[in-house]
């Protein structure tokens, strides 16, 4: 076994979306396939504390399936070399429904925080070591919404409300993180302190297809690494589904997806953050987690989508496809011609004709695609190609975010 020589080691991971389906196609074998081999590497590394970053659930009222997968891992873990499971709350899981088995999962030493707490106390656990002694205090913090950070005042403006929200989020880590350094000042010892998040820190990386959204409106309301790197000797953040460091530090950490989102992380390396802590001071290391199903976007005339899968053909492999036809040829029998292509374990999940979405949005520029253009892009084509004059379009789309973060919310509420 792969065992830290000394002080304790700890394994962060985030945003699984059990039972998050491709195009209609279900994926629980996948899940469970990584779940079976997160079980195994924390035993096979030694792990003491396991930190899921939020996402646990694709949304808030998951399948019975979904939660088998998720009790049944909670289960296997327990019986492990793990110490301690925290699980916070993130955009798409339910805080009541997290928080519902809370004081039952604490037999296991799983600490549930579905939702910010009204107190900072509340949101920091002390983990203990087996002979009761105090190994790392961790700050688990879950998605902070809109109402947990700010309150609304009639009348204020797009830029009001972003400045509010990230003082709000400032202040609510502050003050956790204040309750934590109190707490290691009393025990008098050198313990780790760990900090989690669930948001969209300044500079963040995200790939289209990924299905990750602005949390709040405005990039203001964005989290700077300092709010962090202040307070916390390990940040282990959710939400991005790019592994990533924050502003390049070694400590403040996204660990990203462990299987992909969609199409376009499909050639993405996926990864956990392993973190050994001597006293205090962290290292990090990242595990690879293994593809359990293979993705890929074939996009090209129709010769050229033939010829790659053909030659993933040859392969063998159980793989699912999303092809983009781009050429100039109307073909009426397209997916029947491709279907005809496939061998046995290909699947074309998704066909998609960009000739349909060039004209519908005027793009008429050589070699532009939709995959180029983000949301807020699309939505100023959609008003250009419908003839709204210039000086409104920054107005109408801030407006345009607004609602679909409000709606995003809604959808994602526990009440």
């Amino acid at each position: 076994m792969d065992h830290s020589s000394s002080g304790i080691r700890l394994l962060h991971t985030s945003d699984w979306h059990l039972g998050r389906a491709l195009y209609g196609k279900k994926r629980y074998d996948e899940f469970k396939a990584f779940l079976d081999w997160l079980a195994t590497t924390v035993q096979e590394k030694g792990v003491h504390v396991l930190v899921v970053a939020g996402d646990v659930f694709d949304t808030t009222t998951p399948s019975n399936r979904s939660q088998e997968l998720y009790y049944r891992f909670l289960c296997q873990v327990a019986g492990s070399t793990c110490r301690h499971v925290v699980v916070i709350g993130g955009n798409h899981d339910s805080p009541s429904f997290l928080d519902a088995p809370k004081e039952l999962l604490k037999a296991l030493e799983v600490h549930v925080v579905g939702k910010a707490a009204e107190s900072p106390k509340d949101e920091v656990l002390i983990l203990k070591a087996d002979d009761g002694t105090p190994e790392m205090i961790v700050c688990a913090v879950p998605y902070l919404r809109d109402r947990d950070i700010r309150q609304v005042e009639p009348g204020e403006t797009v830029q009001d409300k972003e400045l509010k929200m990230a003082e709000g989020i400032k202040a609510h880590y502050q003050a956790v993180a204040s309750q934590a350094r109190s707490i290691r000042e009393e025990f008098g010892i050198h313990i780790p302190i760990v900090g989690t998040g669930h948001l969209f820190t300044a500079g963040g990386k995200t790939v289209e297809g990924d299905g990750v959204r602005d949390l709040y409106v405005g990039s203001l309301a964005y989290v700077n690494s300092a709010v962090f790197l202040d307070s916390f000797d390990y940040t282990a953040l959710g939400h991005l589904h790019v592994p990533q460091k924050v502003d390049g530090s070694e400590v403040v950490r996204y660990s990203g997806s462990p299987i992909p989102m969609g199409f376009g992380e499909a050639g993405q390396r996926k990864s956990l953050c392993l973190v050994d802590f001597n006293g205090k001071d962290p290292s990090v290391q990242l595990v690879d987690v293994p593809v359990f199903q293979r993705l890929e976007r074939i996009k090209g005339d129709l010769e050229g989508i033939l010829k790659r899968i053909y030659e993933l053909s040859l392969s063998g492999s159980k793989i699912w496809l999303e092809i983009v036809y781009d050429g100039d040829e109307v073909i009426g029998d397209l997916r029947d011609r491709l279907e005809n292509a496939l061998s046995d374990g290909m699947e074309i999940l998704r066909l998609k004709d960009s000739r349909v979405f060039r004209q519908a949005l005027g793009m008429e520029f050589e070699g532009e695609s939709l995959e180029d253009l983000g949301e807020d892009d699309v939505f100023r084509r959609l008003l250009s190609s419908r003839g709204v004059p210039e000086d409104q379009w920054q107005e109408l789309t801030e407006t345009y975010g607004e609602i679909v973060s409000y709606l995003f919310e809604q959808d994602t509420k526990a009440e």
